[in-house]
């Protein structure tokens, strides 16, 4: 099986996002604020990096997505946009989590 360097890189991200969720959800107190700490501005840069390919043009259209080569750009908010909202607030918010919203707490 021919390896790819995208599925180097997504393998990697994955198992590095994997760790972090299995560290926060396991870990004691002092590991869950330190890894809050060192890699929450990471993950965060890494969202709105995603959103700003994804921000929409003046007409409101998403540069980045396509639904083919030649067709216009899809409305915003795209798909990118829209997963984010719902990892955002509808998976925190899932039965069975404990978690306060984010924004509930500032």
């Amino acid at each position: 099986m021919s390896v790819t360097v995208f599925s180097q890189l997504d393998k990697s991200l994955h198992e590095h996002l994997d760790a972090l969720v299995r560290l926060a959800s396991d870990g004691d107190d002092g590991t869950a604020a330190a890894l809050a700490r060192s890699e929450l501005p990471r993950v965060v840069a890494a969202v709105k990096a995603l959103l700003d390919e994804h921000a929409p043009d003046e007409h409101g259209r998403c540069p980045t997505c396509r639904t083919r080569r030649f067709s216009r750009r899809l409305p915003a908010p795209c798909r990118a946009y829209l997963g984010a909202q719902l990892a955002m607030t509808v998976a925190a918010e899932a039965p069975g989590r404990h978690h306060r919203h984010v924004r509930s707490a500032v």
